[in-house]
């Protein structure tokens, strides 16, 4: 089975088109302050230019909730990934007023206990959870891998709380057989299929020829 795939941080026209061609279910916008921030309106723009038929995303960190849902609704956004000290409230009242589907992310600490509690208790609100590499001073997007040996633990979690888990952080070409192994049901990458700070299209064909067909070629 191949996992569910979000391509994240489009940041011009060519990573849309790039994008659009590859096997992603989904691809991601991030409207929070980071290298890769972009604005509404551009996204707007790309995708009246692009033929995209996958699932958009729209990246956020402690953003009023006013603001997400104008922008949800200006693009709009299939799904609000919510990367900050948002809390329960928060997200309740965004999917009410979106009607968007809502994923949570949390970072992996080597005591898997504290972030499997913040699941259960955010499970009634969301649809999804994110889990990403806990980086110092970083929000996500840092290409950093956590423990995969965890990763089980989090999807049999989310299962049972009938939510979809998606794993992020240092998942390139090289390494997704690797991650394969453990069985995640939903994946997202970006600078995993960067070149200069542009989405590559080799990348992408290297990382979905290996996850297709899940064995190890060579480089």
């Amino acid at each position: 089975m191949k996992p569910y795939v979000k391509y994240c941080g489009a940041v011009s026209q060519d990573d849309v088109e790039c994008i659009a061609q590859s096997h992603a279910d989904a691809i991601g916008f991030i409207f929070a302050p980071s290298k890769r921030q972009v604005q509404p309106v551009q996204v707007k723009q790309w995708l009246i230019q692009t033929k995209c038929e996958k699932k958009i995303a729209g990246v956020f960190v402690n953003e009023k909730i006013e603001k997400v849902c104008e922008i949800t609704k200006h693009i709009p956004l299939d799904i609000v990934q919510l990367h900050g000290d948002e809390t329960q409230d928060d997200a309740k009242e965004i999917k009410q007023q979106t009607g968007a589907v809502v994923w949570k992310v949390f970072h992996h600490a080597s005591n898997i206990t504290n972030t499997l509690e913040k699941m259960t208790e955010f499970a009634p609100v969301v649809d999804g959870f994110l889990i990403d590499a806990k980086v110092k001073g970083m929000r996500g997007g840092s290409g950093t891998a956590f423990a995969w040996e965890a990763v089980p633990a989090y999807v049999k979690h989310a299962k049972r709380l009938e939510k979809t888990c998606i794993i992020a952080g240092g998942i390139t070409p090289e390494t997704i057989a690797e991650l394969l192994a453990y069985g995640p049901e939903a994946i997202d990458l970006s600078s995993g299929i960067e070149e200069n700070g542009k989405k590559s299209s080799a990348k992408i064909e290297a990382l979905e020829e290996r996850m297709l067909n899940d064995v190890r070629i060579s480089k």
